[in-house]
């Protein structure tokens, strides 16, 4: 159904200037209103007439998304959604790919300048910057599922995250609740301080320490986030330690690299091995058997980051911090194990 302006003014019951000041988040509105106009707009996928938002683009400033970590599935229905977000409120949206290794402040900085930008949302990564170095940002801005390895003065900055730690913990306790005492894990830089490896990894210690299980090093292995690295490490994980039970993945696409391994080693999912990752993507859902895994709430992550920074950018509130909690699936890839 294509519907127009005056079409969702008449649905949500306001005026068409109260649709506009809407997705063009100017003017005030209240945040009742706000919500229900946007809720239409969503309802009914209605986008803004493309010449009056190209001739918007040459008037207003952008909001950039830089990402880190930008071939991670899980990050792609958040950054349709954002661009979605975006672009309803009328401003033009521009993609940034951060590399490993790329000061992400002094990226940010350069590109306010090239492309006046409004408002940044940061995605992606581990960040090791001072407070000096943030506030050297001019533009409001949000770190969403970003990890900070230096203690920074919330209040200069907002967030949109997960509890890497509690969801982690909540991975391994399934496991444990099922028999497994022997559980692989698998992640980035588990060892190295404050990354999002070493808060899973803590998840993961924690819940082993409180079913008075000991902690083996042998049974971590370091990845990258990709189905060839989960795979190389689970095969030295099986082949280092035939005692393993199950194994639980920092993320869905080491999960699936991790299940090939195990198949290709002449084992069976969930029968010998149980196999639990972390995100939600939907690749995950359709490999054989299925996943378990801890999920990400990412379309609810995704509106909060735009919403949180279109009300810092209208300077309607001050810097907030939301943590959302994620869902363990059980989709058949982990069973109670049997007796060996």
């Amino acid at each position: 159904m294509d519907v127009n302006i005056k079409d969702i003014a008449r649905i949500s019951g306001v005026g068409i200037s109260t649709v506009s000041r809407v997705i063009n988040n100017k003017g005030l509105v209240s945040d009742a209103t706000r919500e229900k106009v946007l809720s239409v707009v969503k309802e009914y996928n209605y986008i803004p007439n493309s010449n009056a938002r190209n001739l918007k683009t040459t008037q207003s400033k952008n909001i950039a998304l830089m990402v880190k970590g930008i071939t991670n599935p899980f990050f792609a229905i958040m950054i349709k959604e954002i661009e979605r977000q975006v672009n309803l409120r009328g401003y033009p949206f521009l993609i940034h790919q951060v590399e490993d290794g790329t000061d992400e402040i002094n990226a940010a900085i350069q590109l306010v300048k090239e492309k006046n930008l409004s408002g940044i949302i940061f995605m992606g990564g581990t960040y090791n910057h001072s407070e000096e170095k943030f506030k050297q940002l001019t533009v409001p801005f949000v770190l969403t599922t970003i990890t900070t390895s230096q203690e920074v003065d919330p209040s200069i900055f907002s967030s949109v995250t997960i509890n890497e730690s509690k969801e982690a913990y909540k991975a391994t306790s399934y496991l444990i609740s099922l028999g497994h005492k022997n559980i692989g894990f698998l992640a980035k830089s588990p060892l190295l301080d404050e990354t999002t490896g070493s808060r899973r990894l803590q998840g993961y210690k924690l819940a082993l320490e409180e079913n008075n299980l000991p902690y083996n090093a042998g049974l971590v292995e370091d990845c990258e986030y990709s189905p060839s690295s989960g795979f190389n490490a689970a095969r030295r994980l099986l082949n280092r330690d035939r005692a393993v039970t199950a194994i639980f993945a920092a993320s869905d696409t080491i999960a699936i690299g991790a299940a090939k391994a195990v198949l290709t080693a002449g084992l069976s999912i969930p029968d010998d091995i149980s196999i639990i990752g972390f995100d939600g993507i939907e690749m995950a859902e359709y490999y054989h058997p299925a996943l378990d895994t801890i999920s990400q709430p990412g379309t609810e992550m995704a509106l909060s980051s735009v919403g949180v920074l279109f009300d810092l950018i209208s300077n309607r509130t001050n810097h907030q911090h939301i943590v959302y909690d994620a869902v363990l699936l059980k989709r058949g890839s982990c069973k109670m194990l049997k007796s060996r």
